[in-house]
């Protein structure tokens, strides 16, 4: 295990953390079968691994940690292809996907964890809690859906979802995406964050320019795109179903939704995979843990039992 504070997208080169942020988190590196992954660690306590949303890395969890880390040893990952983890050109289905965090918390000392994942870290932690039933203590989980058993949406939807889903279709192409996109970064993710937050000014421009600054990266705006090339095929739907029939979840699942967003549809969703889920909508649009950060990090330790 390497700890550095100096590579891109670590502790100490981000921008707009809480206040001694740094006191507490430190950046750190590990090997997992040959690929390097980043994860940011801090607080005392049971473990809680934290998955990022799509289009973000650790960073979208900033607001939260320092509440969880208060009772929980927080380890805020970013998944291959994202922040300051290697970003290899294929492995972005699931269940590699999932085995890699695996084997970073492993890497870490944490043999029994909880994990609480957004979006893309919705559908990573299902796929972890499914594979490692023994390892995941806790799942909370938010504002996505799970390839293979959320129904497809239409072709010629509505214009209110057209307007939430569009990207979808357009992130699995196979290179005309990354070349539309190249130099233009600031156009399309920017707009990933204006207009799925409840307001467009709902996630501070610093932030968002964060986020555009580490996708500039050629293989992290290729990594991008390839969650939803390998996520949303035949590969990673046959991995959901083949979870599914394996049997529902049987840890304690939290569902979290943004209340102008997903809502309530994330327990419903999470219902036909898991025995034991309680739901929760909070405030705000598709990124709650940044809209919302105060109520999100409560229900989490309501969640863990620890409010």
């Amino acid at each position: 295990m390497i700890n550095t504070d100096t590579a891109p997208c670590t502790v100490s080169e981000v921008p707009g953390l809480p206040q001694a942020f740094a006191d507490t988190f430190t950046s750190h590196l590990v090997d997992v079968d040959g690929h390097r992954l980043h994860a940011v660690v801090g607080g005392n306590g049971p473990a809680v691994l934290l998955l990022p949303a799509w289009p973000e890395f650790w960073y979208g969890w900033r607001l939260v940690m320092p509440i969880l880390a208060q009772r929980f040893t927080v380890v805020a990952a970013d998944l291959r292809g994202v922040g300051a983890s290697d970003k290899p050109a294929t492995g972005y289905d699931a269940a590699t996907l999932a085995d890699d965090m695996a084997g970073l918390m492993e890497s870490l000392g944490h043999d029994h964890y909880a994990v609480v994942g957004h979006d893309l870290g919705m559908i990573v932690g299902y796929a972890l809690a499914a594979r490692h039933r023994d390892r995941v203590t806790h799942l909370a989980v938010g504002e996505a859906i799970l390839p293979g058993l959320s129904p497809s949406p239409p072709l010629f939807a509505d214009e209110m979802s057209n307007e939430m889903l569009w990207h979808f279709a357009f992130n699995r192409l196979g290179e005309i995406n990354e070349k539309m996109v190249a130099g233009r970064e600031e156009i399309y993710f920017g707009h990933q964050f204006t207009s799925k937050a409840a307001t467009p000014d709902a996630i501070p421009e610093h932030a968002i320019e964060t986020y555009v600054a580490a996708l500039r990266d050629p293989a992290a705006l290729h990594a991008s795109f390839q969650f939803y090339r390998e996520l949303m095929s035949p590969e990673t739907s046959a991995q959901m179903v083949g979870f599914q029939q394996e049997g529902p979840l049987k840890m304690p699942v939290l569902a979290l939704g943004g209340a102008q967003s997903l809502g309530a549809g994330v327990e419903q969703m999470m219902s036909q995979v898991a025995d034991d889920v309680a739901g929760v909508v909070l405030p705000g649009g598709h990124f709650p843990h940044e809209e919302s950060p105060a109520e999100t990090a409560q229900a989490v330790l309501e969640f863990l039992g620890q409010a």
